[in-house]
């Protein structure tokens, strides 16, 4: 399967120092580890991200710092969470700029907005952007979203919108591939927890944390290959720890963060406040499922 987003791609962290900065350091190990772990692309910019938690400088950092160092040995996605059209056309074209991939659109977030209103809103930005768009379709975790219908329509209206980041259970994005018929390269998140039924309804690929990406990226590459039962077989393995880590965005940014840093060889976590603190019995979970997996 051959296309711009395809794969495993990997949302960074927004890793901090003691001062409460972004750690650049902090930030090269990751993307290092990453690659050597074998993902297919980088993204940056989203919920795991912190994108609430970072001024517009800071996330426009973060992404210089992504795409200098990763210096295009693989593609970057860049999300967009600017509240603006003026401000989203802004960030996809600085993204464009440094040499992102594609970059993915959240919707502001205004719940009682109609789907007419995101229609025009997502197609105004697209329409302005050089490299394709996706959109993060993720109601559950921002709180506002486009039916299927809508995403069609969002399509028609402007085809440069043909990649979906469509969190949601398998059946759903089932039900969207199949209603969609070709017309995205769909890729689901949530953290990979859904990752074989995902490929299996005809996900092109799925943007999940760091911390088991290198797991993810081999099922993938075992899925591909036609090696379904071994895939399905590793995918059974880390499971528990998926399903344990997206309990919600603020648990995954608390002990997703944690074990992506001790697999990175980062010796402590700093927390952007107000954040989730770690739970002695949180931590012994995490440390159960997570045993098994070594340095990425």
């Amino acid at each position: 399967m051959a296309g711009t987003a395809t794969g495993i791609y990997p949302m960074l962290y927004a890793l901090f120092g003691a001062d409460g900065k972004l750690d650049k350091g902090a930030h090269e190990a990751q993307i290092e580890a990453c690659l050597r772990a074998g993902v297919h692309g980088l993204a940056v910019g989203g919920l795991a991200s912190e994108c609430n938690k970072l001024t517009v400088a800071e996330r426009r950092r973060h992404v210089e710092w992504t795409l200098a160092m990763t210096a295009g040995r693989r593609p970057v996605s860049v999300t967009i969470s600017d509240n603006t059209v003026e401000g989203q056309i802004e960030g996809v074209r600085h993204a464009a700029d440094l040499g992102a991939a594609w970059a993915v659109l959240q919707p502001p977030p205004v719940k009682t907005a109609s789907e007419a209103a995101l229609i025009d809103f997502f197609g105004a930005v697209a329409d302005a952007s050089q490299v394709p768009i996706g959109i993060q379709n993720a109601p559950e975790y921002i709180g506002i979203g486009l039916s299927n219908a809508g995403l069609i329509e969002l399509n028609r209206r402007h085809p440069n919108v043909s990649i979906l980041k469509a969190e949601g259970p398998a059946l759903y994005i089932g039900r969207l591939a199949e209603d969609a018929a070709g017309r995205f390269e769909l890729l689901n998140g949530r953290n990979g927890m859904t990752l074989i039924d995902d490929l299996r309804a005809g996900c092109s690929g799925c943007i999940p944390g760091v911390e088991c990406s290198d797991v993810e990226s081999r099922i993938f590459e075992l899925w591909q290959a036609g090696k379904q039962t071994e895939a399905e077989a590793l995918f059974r393995e880390v499971l528990p720890l998926l399903h344990f880590l997206m309990t919600g965005i603020d648990h995954l940014l608390c002990y997703g963060k944690r074990l992506a840093a001790k697999r990175i060889g980062l010796k402590e976590v700093h927390d952007r406040g107000p954040a989730e603190a770690p739970h002695p019995f949180g931590l012994q979970v995490l440390e159960a499922w997570s045993r098994d997996l070594g340095p990425l």
